[in-house]
């Protein structure tokens, strides 16, 4: 699985959403009231040590180069991964993560805020339906602060996608993953200081568990995205939310109601609808330019 054909790329996606489930599972495996800022931070140390074989990706004589941006995206994303915790003991798994793919609907709507990019109607249909779709699964009645912190971790990872523009362009991906946690380390060490709880095996288990299996998301996206089209493959990343159904139901027995359903649907079919026009747009552009010969 190369990811060098489209086939292989979607099956890497596949099997990456996967991983990234499984590492839900670890996170939502921690008894209740575990202290969120010990496993940050112990998360944050582990996944650091993990990218010390890819050293050799990091320039160091420009290792802070826009170091501010990093730092606000560093400390967003440590929000965002408190609140995946808070979230994951809360909500049933696949509510969660239902919830967490309102990010690429918000990306479209800030990159509009910020950058002033045009939406094209099906993408405004795409935000509306997902906002919607949202209110069907969370439901105002059923609203707690679970619903608000998945609602803040999707919030979390579309403003970190959205800043990715602003980060020098030339550095490897290894550096900024690098770079994000050297400068959340501390931070978080603050915070577990003042949680003060005493060190728990338990919570090292499923920070190691969580950053190996996140890690191999990563890597699995890297391999799919390197030589094929983004908009060519993307909408498997959705597949996600199906492991997330089958993982809930077979381990936790949880079992997704029309709600869910509905409103899931109202979220993803947009967005795949977004990629699907993305793509035909694109083939079209190729279609049309002369070939030299």
């Amino acid at each position: 699985m190369s990811g060098k054909t489209v086939n292989s790329a979607i099956l890497l996606l596949v099997i990456g959403n996967a991983l990234a489930l499984i590492s839900d599972v670890f996170i939502k495996l921690l008894e209740p009231g575990a202290p969120v800022f010990q496993f940050a931070f112990l998360r944050c140390l582990i996944t650091l040590l993990l990218l010390l074989p890819l050293w050799k990706q990091v320039n160091p004589r420009r290792l802070f180069q826009g170091g501010k941006v990093h730092f606000i995206r560093a400390h967003i994303h440590l929000g965002g991964m408190l609140c995946m915790v808070i979230a994951l003991g809360a909500l049933p798994l696949a509510t969660a993560n239902a919830v967490f793919y309102a990010a690429p609907i918000l990306v479209m709507a800030l990159s509009a805020l910020l950058f002033g990019e045009k939406l094209r109607p099906l993408s405004v249909f795409a935000v509306m339906s997902g906002f919607v779709g949202i209110l069907m699964i969370l439901r105002p009645v059923d609203f707690n602060w679970g619903a608000v912190a998945a609602l803040g971790s999707a919030a979390a990872l579309a403003i970190n996608a959205v800043m990715v523009r602003q980060l020098p362009r030339r550095q490897s991906t290894v550096h900024k993953l690098a770079l994000t946690y050297v400068m959340i380390l501390p931070t978080s060490a603050v915070f577990m200081v003042v949680e003060g709880a005493p060190l728990d095996p338990a919570i090292l288990v499923s920070a190691l568990g969580s950053s190996l299996f996140i890690l191999g998301y990563n890597v699995t996206v890297l391999l799919a995205y390197r030589q094929v089209e983004a908009n060519l493959v993307t909408s498997a990343e959705y597949t996600g939310l199906i492991w997330a159904v089958l993982i809930g139901w077979i381990g936790f027995n949880e079992t997704p109601d029309l709600w869910f359903a509905v409103g899931s649907a109202m979220i993803v079919v947009p967005l795949i609808m977004v990629g699907v026009r993305s793509r035909q747009r694109s083939d079209r552009v190729l279609r049309a330019q002369p070939v030299n010969g």
